[in-house]
């Protein structure tokens, strides 16, 4: 297939028998692996009292991750601008683009928590995912040094962090509007994704942050020797998301083998099965030409791969296959 930017987004998942702190020391080695592979960016996520999710300081673990790397592109997929004052936002990005120059992204999401109990612990409700376009407006006006309140971050005024939306709901309006360029998934859904790019696409104001529209499209993707390899790489994260959905916990993955001796009941059975689906998975010559495809349909300028798994070897192997097949 033709060259694509390609990244990574790396949620820092726990793996039974594992600790948190392996899973985030994981985040870290995967990012010197993407870096020497030559992937574009690696982003990091932010998950509040998920038993499944070691990363709940995005801003902190990239800079772990930044300090341990050299060239790669360092980010936030995303900050979940809701749960913070834009102030601290823009003061903590300062911070990373000043001791990493021209190496930071700022990836902002509207999420306001997993539960109720996580929501109420951060002092936040859904409605505050409905000042979404405000607050990113003004954590926008503290690197432009164009605050009302008289006020100045430091370090951020006057730097240049390139900022993405994270574009779930109403989110590619936003980034229409705001002139930012859009991060938006998932691969499971072409024609919403594809709907949310034209609606982005067709409003896009350009702004001192992007000229024109900028997409990503995220999601799932794994590469093995065999179909079947493939799959099973999926099989940790389907399950994980089945249970959530049918005892409201998101546990740590599970090995595959594990998964496969199960006995389901008919409902785990229909979300496992729902969440093998609709993901670019196969050998190199299959997902060159999915993924191909995916990139011709939506005229993205870049892929963000949200893999996870259990079976870290396989997991790094995957990567390396896909960097193979992307690179021209």
């Amino acid at each position: 297939m033709d060259p694509v930017r390609l990244s990574v987004l790396d949620r820092s998942r726990t793996r039974e028998g594992h600790t948190h702190p392996e899973a985030l020391r994981d985040t870290v080695r995967l990012a010197q692996e993407l870096e020497r592979l030559g992937y574009h960016r690696v982003w990091v996520s932010e998950h509040h009292g998920v038993p499944g999710v070691a990363g709940s300081a995005p801003t902190v673990l990239a800079a772990a991750v930044a300090g341990a790397t050299r060239t790669i592109r360092v980010g936030t997929g995303g900050v979940m601008l809701p749960n913070h004052r834009p102030l601290v936002v823009a003061e903590q990005f300062g911070v990373l683009e000043s001791l990493f120059p021209g190496r930071i992204d700022m990836g902002l999401g509207r999420s306001v928590g997993f539960t109720d109990g996580v929501r109420r612990a951060l002092g936040r409700d859904k409605g505050d995912a409905e000042d979404f376009e405000s607050q990113l407006a003004e954590l926008l006006g503290w690197f432009r040094g164009t605050s009302p309140t008289g006020v100045h971050a430091r370090p951020a005024e006057g730097l240049t962090v390139p900022p993405f939306v994270l574009a779930m709901g109403e989110g590619a309006g936003i980034a229409a509007r705001a002139g930012l360029p859009m991060v938006i998934g998932d691969l499971r859904n072409r024609e919403k994704m594809r709907r949310g790019i034209d609606h982005y696409r067709d409003r896009f104001r350009p702004s001192v942050w992007a000229p024109e529209p900028y997409v990503v499209v995220s999601g799932t993707i794994a590469v093995a020797g065999t179909p079947e390899e493939a799959r099973r790489l999926l099989i940790p994260e389907a399950w994980s998301m089945a249970r959530s959905r049918t005892r409201g916990a998101f546990p740590p993955l599970p090995p595959a083998e594990r998964v496969e001796a199960l006995t389901m009941t008919g409902k785990e059975r229909d979300f496992y099965e729902s969440g093998l689906t609709g993901h670019i998975a196969g050998t190199e010559e299959q997902v060159a030409h999915e993924l191909e495809t995916v990139v011709k349909e939506t005229g993205a300028q870049e892929v963000l791969v949200t893999t996870s798994t259990y079976d870290r070897e396989a997991l790094l192997d995957s990567y390396r296959r896909l960097a193979a097949i992307t690179s021209g």
